[in-house]
């Protein structure tokens, strides 16, 4: 039984059981993406301003989806004793996982915002509003940050949950709101006749609807627009299904899809700042979750290099399915162990890629696959990742298509010194556009070496 018509209907019947705190001094909070339609029903209902709250949970490494804590914008920043020493963490363990996920925080916030000012909620009542709970583990961080954001009381509402919803968050809001507790509770869905992913756009849209005064939007497009889509999608994946994040900008020249490394996720801040270039030049991009959490839990699945270059062709597969994306020549990106899964999948000969570009990758990985990689391959290695270098030399030579090496002077494994991945991201954007676009005309690739000379140099092609 489909107990909503959609986020909006979800919304309504929310507000209704909010009645009590109008008046109150509340600011109404919506976890992105889906809670914030729910959320702007509330809100426009009881008069109160709205605003998201952008958390990012600290999970363990290797088991991401056990948080040891969270952060929240203004530099909150909340533990959870007890799990760091069980898992017995370091704090450069903790400090790696931290650093990693402010820079999503800071690109989520910016994204959101758009230079406007965070809502205060020091002394206030967070009413803190998803479309539903399933692990809870977002919302708990979102409590704890609002609770450490100053808020003088927090109350968690959504439209449906587990019956132990209320035992779960004791102690972490001052008081549960649940509309819905089925008896056999699988997923947030279930309650949604019209359960359809929200958009960035969306969010943004209904953001500025609220500070407009709860309006109806305007109507600034026209039928046959063309649409940007941004938006998390899952991706169905032999017999399992994997999150993504796909951006299609207007009229792409080819989408890129991305194979992090081990460790990393869909949310990898460096892999998300080589999609926003390549979105800008005209290229879609997808980044998604090579494995599910579950799967996440074996750590010989992250070096699986078979099941990884699997998901890959049935991850290309979908965008051959998906109207937007039919018709687009497609390019892979791999990082880490990704490159080598991508190296591998791309050696399929019933898989369609038309380029390839690895960022200090593990090509090593695909093994005797690289003999049959036809795709023009760019790779890219730190000048003092001096393992990773060699091994990328050797696949170089045994690599029959074409292919480019191409050395960032001063660059370590991860690229985080300055200067090195804006790099990377400049000689990805140009490999695609080369590769997937026939119309482009660019100069040739500066054929970078270790000690960091340059001079201009096609593309190695044997």
């Amino acid at each position: 039984m489909r107990l909503f018509d959609d986020r909006v209907d979800a919304g309504r019947h929310l507000a209704e059981r909010l009645e009590s705190l109008r008046g109150k001094d509340i600011v109404v909070l919506g976890l992105p993406r889906g809670g914030v339609p729910v959320a702007f029903e509330v809100a426009k209902a009881l008069r109160a301003p709205l605003d998201v709250l952008v958390v990012r949970k600290l999970g363990v490494p290797f088991q991401p989806e056990l948080a040891f804590g969270a952060i929240g914008e203004g530099g909150v920043r909340v533990t959870n004793d007890s799990v760091v020493a069980e898992a017995d963490l370091s704090q450069d363990e903790m400090a790696a996982v931290e650093t990693e996920q402010r820079a999503e925080l800071a690109r989520r916030s910016e994204r959101f915002r758009r230079r406007h000012n965070r809502t205060p909620i020091a002394g206030r009542i967070a009413v803190i509003v998803d479309d539903g709970i399933a692990t809870g583990a977002t919302a708990k961080a979102a409590c704890q940050v609002a609770r450490a954001q100053g808020a003088s009381r927090v109350v968690l509402a959504v439209p449906i949950g587990g019956r132990d919803i209320f035992a779960r968050f004791a102690g972490y809001a001052d008081e549960v709101v649940c509309l819905h507790t089925p008896a056999f509770f699988f997923a947030v869905g279930q309650g949604y006749c019209n359960f359809t992913q929200t958009s960035d756009t969306e969010v943004i849209a209904l953001l500025d609807r609220a500070r407009n005064g709860f309006g109806e939007p305007a109507a600034t497009a026209t039928p046959g627009d063309p649409q940007i889509r941004d938006e998390e999608v899952r991706v169905s994946a032999g017999l399992v299904s994997v999150a993504g994040h796909l951006t299609i900008p207007e009229h792409p020249v080819g989408v890129v899809v991305f194979a992090h490394g081990s460790g990393s996720s869909r949310h990898s801040p460096r892999n998300r700042y080589v999609a926003e270039v390549l979105n800008t030049a005209g290229l879609a991009t997808l980044l998604f979750d090579l494995l599910t959490p579950d799967e996440e839990r074996n750590r010989a699945n992250v070096f699986d290099i078979e099941l990884l270059a699997r998901r890959l062709g049935d991850v290309t597969d979908w965008l051959a399915n998906q109207p937007d994306t039919a018709a687009l020549p497609v390019g892979y990106f791999g990082a880490s162990t990704g490159a080598g899964a991508a190296l591998a999948a791309a050696a399929d000969p019933r898989a369609r890629v038309a380029a390839v570009v690895s960022r200090g990758g593990r090509p090593d990985l695909a093994g005797p696959a690289l003999t049959k990689v036809r795709a023009p391959t760019l790779l890219i290695v730190g000048g003092r990742d001096d393992v990773v270098l060699e091994l990328n030399r050797q696949a170089q030579a045994m690599l029959p298509g074409e292919c480019e090496l191409v050395v960032v002077p001063g660059a370590t494994h991860l690229f985080e010194e300055p200067g090195t991945l804006e790099r990377v991201a400049v000689l990805a954007r140009d490999w695609f556009i080369d590769h997937l676009s026939p119309v482009a005309h660019r100069q040739p690739l500066a054929k970078t070496t270790k000690s960091g000379g340059a001079t201009p140099q096609q593309p190695a092609t044997r």
